[in-house]
């Protein structure tokens, strides 16, 4: 907008990287049966049939580039930053989720010590059953000054640490001497954009998994948790097809039940 006036710089009506992942994730090809339905076909004529209850979960993860850009903001905004996407198909939630992290180049750790610096509006109820699931898995925790005292106040045993702006011996320090394995930053504000951009670089360069919203971090810990007890094992699309076209999987595990509990689980995370 200028001078009160809108103008449109682009229109762009298309779902180039949405329409693969449901058509992969669903077996429905999308973009052909579009194309006949442009051409004068009806639905009721392409018979489309699909399956009602997949056996499987697709995840969708996108990928930035900011490995091979270490100097470059890894702010997020409304602007198109990623430069691709990659999918993680399993018949759970956490192994789903981890193999979509990994194809975009994070690897989840399995223990060691998680960083986390949590804005005001984030430190809740919520957060607190997020950190404790680390906590539970066996995993060491470090915060900054603010974030520290939230978390004791709640009974979570914790150690503080400095900011990126706040001197010598601060969480960029920690990082560089490979103390902590996992990072849980959601900033706000001009200085904890500043920190963001720091941590996110020393993240980036040593390959620490960096995590901005309390949603990320508590998918990432339902991943851990499902890690430690199956490994991952590997199917073509084909074959998650398949076995979804006929009822089942390759483990067959996910009933009613499980979903009902991973609902549940869900629903422990949210305000």
């Amino acid at each position: 907008m200028r001078d009160g006036v809108i103008y449109v710089l682009e229109v762009n009506p298309r779902a180039s990287r949405t329409v693969p992942f449901v058509s992969k994730a669903t077996g429905i090809p999308l973009a052909k049966i579009a194309a006949k339905l442009m051409v004068g076909r009806s639905i009721a004529e392409l018979d489309i049939k699909g399956y009602g209850w997949a056996k499987h979960v697709a995840i969708k993860e996108s990928v930035f580039p900011f490995p091979k850009f270490p100097t470059a903001r890894h702010f997020l905004g409304p602007e198109m930053r990623s430069t691709g996407e990659v999918m993680g198909i399993s018949d759970t939630f956490g192994i789903a989720f981890a193999k979509a992290s990994m194809a975009a180049g994070t690897t989840l750790p399995q223990k060691g010590t998680v960083f986390v610096s949590l804005n005001n509006f984030d430190k809740n109820e919520r957060a607190v059953n997020v950190v404790r699931v680390y906590v539970r898995l066996g995993f060491n925790v470090i915060a900054t000054e603010g974030t520290s005292a939230f978390l004791r106040t709640h009974g979570i045993a914790n150690r503080p640490v400095l900011k990126a702006s706040e001197g010598t011996l601060n969480i960029i320090d920690v990082i560089k001497n490979g103390w902590v394995q996992l990072i849980i930053n959601t900033p706000l504000g001009p200085v904890s954009r500043q920190d963001e951009h720091a941590i996110g670089r020393a993240a980036y360069e040593y390959k620490i998994p960096f995590i901005t919203t309390l949603s990320a971090a508590a998918s990432a810990a339902k991943s851990i948790e499902q890690l430690r007890t199956r490994p991952l094992e590997v199917m073509s699309i084909q074959e998650h097809h398949e076995h979804a076209a006929q009822g089942g999987s390759t483990h067959a595990t996910e009933t009613l039940e499980d979903c009902t509990r991973l609902v549940e689980y869900i629903k422990a995370f949210q305000m």
